[in-house]
């Protein structure tokens, strides 16, 4: 009974609003489905760390050490993301690769503006990468740099990940007209011998490793992951890792990150500057798309729909999805869902990259 007592006398305003946090996510992860793999778990392991006293740090503790500290669980994540991902759209229009590389801009801004902002270089660099889109790279470089914010970090990507339906639309129609929306583009697909789909990762992956050395992990597992879809011979393997392996990794990721989203150290006003900073990185990410578009346009005797620029970040498929969508609304007859496909497969592969070069500059100054 003097324990029981002693529980609720520990019991602090911190840790209620925690509690308060932890279940917007699940409301979030339930009502809204907004990423419900990774939200839930968080949730709920964001309200039992937070209880008095609780056991539940220390085991989540061990997990943390096991699974994040050593970054194998964003590394098995990221076989699942390529298993899923069909680059068929990318091959046929090799081209679309500029556009996720132009989609990452808004890394590098933000990355400036972090460390005018007081952040420490690693940690400017870490929240720079949610700019992305992309949850596992952003664990994966938060936890390489040792960044003093990486549960923050993460529940800003995935966050804006579950927002792209909202933040994009709005951006693209901030720089856009009517008329470029509307723009139509014609698609003619090549035929992509399976050759070329299983050599695709394996070149993909080498040429990455030459080029920045510090992707070479997150590059090789996402096309080993690739490669399992692409083979042939291991559709047993492919079909759990999209499925059992992804959902098992993102559920122990989910709850193991919710030990960092201890009161003392989450509500800091760094963390409501990491929200704000990682807003910003998504909407120029999503800027540098678009205007690298409108600047093809200028040469380009075929004009493209420069909103296929915006789905150069890593949230596949939900930002072609949404890209595709606004054409239609524009114009029920514009079918551009395979170029922004084509564009967002790129910016997968371009984000992850981006992390590398990130980890690459940034790795010898910390």
């Amino acid at each position: 009974m003097t324990q029981i007592f002693g529980n609720f006398a520990d019991l602090t305003v911190q840790m209620v609003i925690m509690w308060i946090i932890g279940g917007v996510m699940i409301y979030l992860a339930i009502k809204k489905e907004m990423e419900p793999t990774l939200l839930l778990p968080m949730g709920f392991g964001c309200i039992l760390c937070n209880m008095p006293n609780s056991g539940m740090v220390h085991t989540l503790q061990i997990l943390f050490q096991a699974g994040v500290d050593n970054e194998l669980f964003p590394l098995l994540l990221f076989i699942g993301i390529g298993a899923m991902i069909d680059f068929g759209p990318l091959l046929a229009d090799p081209k679309l690769l500029l556009f996720g590389a132009a989609a990452q801009f808004g890394i590098f801004f933000t990355l400036s503006m972090a460390s005018l902002f007081g952040f420490e270089l690693r940690d400017a660099a870490s929240i720079a990468i949610i700019g992305a889109a992309d949850g596992p790279t952003s664990i994966f470089v938060a936890q390489t740099l040792r960044s003093n914010y990486t549960a923050a970090i993460i529940v800003a990507a995935y966050s804006y990940m579950a927002l792209v339906p909202i933040v994009q639309p709005f951006c693209i129609r901030l720089v856009t007209t009517k008329e470029e929306r509307a723009i139509r583009m014609e698609y003619t697909p090549g035929k992509i011998t399976k050759t070329t789909r299983i050599l695709f990762p394996i070149v993909v992956s080498a040429i990455a490793s030459l080029v920045a050395p510090d992707s070479a992990a997150l590059v090789g597992f996402l096309m080993f992951g690739n490669l399992l879809r692409e083979c042939g011979v291991l559709r047993g393997l492919s079909e759990c890792a999209q499925n059992t392996l992804a959902n098992l990794i993102s559920l122990l990721l989910g709850l193991t990150v919710a030990v960092r989203m201890q009161a003392d150290s989450f509500l800091v006003p760094q963390t409501l500057m990491i929200l704000g900073l990682g807003l910003i990185a998504f909407m120029f990410d999503t800027f540098g798309g678009v205007f690298f578009g409108k600047f093809i346009n200028l040469f380009a005797k075929k004009k493209i729909n420069p909103m296929i620029g915006a789905a150069g970040i890593s949230a596949f498929p939900m930002s072609s999805r949404v890209i595709a969508k606004m054409a239609r609304d524009e114009d029920p007859y514009n079918f551009i869902l395979m170029q922004a496909a084509g564009a967002n497969v790129a910016g997968q592969v371009a984000s992850v990259i981006a992390g590398g070069l990130v980890l690459a500059m940034i790795g010898p100054l910390v």
